[in-house]
């Protein structure tokens, strides 16, 4: 498991221990967020004996090394990030989100991994014509972090139709949940209600997402480890709610039970409209329907925030 101290990393780890799977994982604990907090995230699987932490970054470490032994992996590390992958930044995606994956990959074929799950995006899509957005969609990236996970999407795919490694993309559409990084829409939103700083409007508001539950996810993850698919397969993780930006400040004022305040700025070059995915691959291939109303999971991250934030 790559990126296991990660949102989705860390809950994916409990969910493959909780399995009684022995689990290996690797975390650079970058600073693009506190690496504090992901050292919490993993205060759990710490605990666990059948969990091995390995500190590195995976553009410089012996990846053979890293998986000898190791029957599957599951790669969620990467650089995150639309509006901080232009200009000096673009290095760092390029870096994490591209090298990284090629060499694991190396790594994976010669030491005969039986299967290679790694997270996509649904920013490959960039500005898709329809929505839902198939997976046969053509993808045309609006941002240069989009490219870079478009690219490493195409790496793992050549692995698999080259080389026979069994390799599998998830194009996660925006996940959120308890742990969700402190960058991203819903939790900024849910500390400005609760007392932190206004909430940055980019745009008028009128920019929709699909969001999908980190529970819904990391089963998701852990079906696409084990289920019968050709290498090189690519599938939609989505929510069936597709909400504006507006519509979400609306949804988390009322479940807060106070109005998000809002500081208003320009739209950002890289940030697409609109994303929505089709599952009908995911129902086929991996038994997989989204299942938490966006209200529920949305209520649980509250719920979290005011756990950890007392």
């Amino acid at each position: 498991m790559t990126g296991c101290a990660g949102f989705v990393g860390s809950h994916s780890t409990e969910a493959l221990l909780a399995a009684g799977h022995l689990v290996r994982g690797i975390d650079a604990f970058t600073s693009y967020y506190d690496p504090a907090i992901k050292r919490t995230n993993l205060s759990e699987a710490l605990s666990h004996p059948g969990f091995e932490l390995v500190e590195a970054d995976l553009a410089t470490i012996d990846c053979d090394g890293l998986l000898d032994g190791v029957d599957a992996v599951l790669h969620l590390a990467g650089q995150p990030g639309v509006r901080s992958s232009w200009e000096d930044g673009f290095e760092d995606h390029v870096r994490c989100n591209i090298t990284a994956t090629q060499r694991l990959l190396e790594a994976a074929r010669r030491q005969s991994t039986q299967r290679f799950v790694a997270a996509s995006s649904s920013s490959i899509y960039g500005d898709a014509d329809s929505f839902p957005t198939s997976e046969s969609v053509t993808p045309l990236p609006v941002s240069p972090y989009g490219v870079t996970k478009l690219a490493a999407e195409h790496m793992v795919t050549l692995y698999g139709t080259n080389f026979g490694l069994s390799t599998v993309s998830l194009r996660y559409f925006t996940v959120y949940g308890p742990r969700q990084r402190p960058d991203m829409a819903i939790q900024r939103m849910i500390r400005s209600s609760l007392g932190g700083p206004a909430f940055p409007l980019f745009g008028d508001g009128s920019a929709s997402r699909s969001f999908t539950f980190i529970g819904d996810v990391v089963r998701a993850n852990l079906a696409a480890l084990e289920a019968d698919v050709a290498p090189g397969t690519a599938v939609n993780l989505s929510g069936d709610e597709i909400v504006s930006v507006t519509e979400l400040l609306e949804l988390v004022g009322t479940l807060t039970g106070v109005d998000v305040p809002v500081d208003r700025f320009p739209s950002q070059p890289g940030d697409a409209r609109h994303t929505g995915g089709a599952t009908e691959r995911a129902a086929e291939l991996l038994g997989w329907t989204s299942s938490t109303p966006l209200a529920d999971g949305i209520s649980e991250q509250i719920r979290w925030n005011r756990a950890t934030t007392g």
